[in-house]
């Protein structure tokens, strides 16, 4: 069992399989991109299989995979296949922006997996553009709409950004009428690779769910998970749940049981914080499990009490792009 520095059991991982996007969101980072790493320094399939392996021995049994775009790597359903075999791993989810998962829908289906995230922070096809810097909305909605009519568990990420999508905001809860989603809008957050920075937001959960109470005053509110990061609510009426993130306010830090790897076998024990050790390197200097074991725990052991203690602690995070962190 991991449990850190604050008594919080950590059996979540976070496990960035790219740092590739195949959009350029401009919440996420500048028009021109950012400057992705040298595919020699990401973690192979092998390495993330073994890494993770790893983990679940030490209490890890729930490993979400992020990216970047996870689909943008070829060989990604080689380590969801080795994943889905592994004894002690209970859940396997996926983030996905939803351009390339299409051809996979029914290789994920018979490996079992059913839990999918899909990032959509427009309902209206030329804010979605505006925003992507892509023309890639057709293909989202259409796989969207498949992963929903196929029996998957989606839920639909909207980031709620000051006067760019939240006249979306109503739209896309339609969304949870028709179907069984749940859609959950987050606040944004400044890791953007160094394109914008603030210190405070207009459209914080607070906010979004005043919007949302001017259209549907009787929504309530379900039991969440103690580690849930969503608050979430119901809609009478509705078919699906909606749900509001306090990404930026980060009301969620005292029950936090996630641990992240980025795509470069960075741990990272907190959004908010630098990375504190490579396992990559290990990895391929001495080949040891234990050596990895023990920079694991030596990490957790050091965690942030909250992600505005690590921010005082780690001040240039924000220059950070959301597809170097995983997410």
């Amino acid at each position: 069992m991991l449990v850190d520095n604050h008594q919080r059991k950590i059996n979540y991982l976070r496990l960035a399989v790219t740092d590739r996007c195949n959009l350029r969101c401009n919440y996420c980072m500048p028009a021109e991109g950012i400057d992705f790493v040298k595919n020699d320094r990401l973690l192979t399939i092998d390495e993330l299989s073994r890494l993770s392996a790893i983990l679940v021995s030490l209490g890890i049994d729930k490993i979400r995979i992020t990216g970047g775009e996870p689909f943008v790597r070829k060989d990604l359903m080689q380590l969801i296949r080795q994943l889905s075999n592994m004894k002690g791993l209970n859940d396997i989810s996926i983030t996905t922006n939803a351009t390339l998962i299409g051809p996979y829908i029914d290789k994920l289906k018979s490996l079992g997996i059913k839990n999918i995230n899909v990032s959509l922070d427009a309902i209206d096809k030329d804010t979605f553009e505006r925003i992507t810097r892509r023309d890639q909305y057709d293909t989202v909605h259409n796989n969207l709409l498949r992963l929903i009519t196929e029996g998957f568990n989606v839920r639909i990420n909207f980031i709620a950004l000051e006067h760019q999508n939240t006249q979306d905001i109503l739209p896309v809860l339609e969304l949870a009428k028709h179907y069984k989603v749940s859609v959950r809008f987050l606040e944004e957050m400044p890791f953007n690779g160094g394109s914008k920075s603030f210190q405070k937001i207009k459209w914080d959960y607070k906010h979004i769910l005043a919007h949302i109470k001017s259209a549907y005053p009787d929504y309530y509110r379900l039991p969440s998970p103690k580690t849930s990061t969503s608050i979430n609510y119901k809609i009478p009426g509705f078919k699906g749940t909606f749900g509001v993130i306090p990404s930026f306010s980060r009301t969620f830090c005292g029950s936090c049981n996630r641990l992240r790897i980025s795509a470069t076998g960075d741990v990272i024990t907190c959004l908010y914080a630098k990375a504190s050790h490579n396992l990559r390197d290990i990895m391929r200097a001495t080949g040891s499990g234990e050596k990895i074991k023990e920079q694991v725990l030596l990490a957790v052991g050091n965690r942030a009490k909250t992600g505005f203690e690590a921010q005082e602690k780690y001040k240039s995070v924000f220059s950070n792009s959301m597809t170097s962190i995983g997410g």
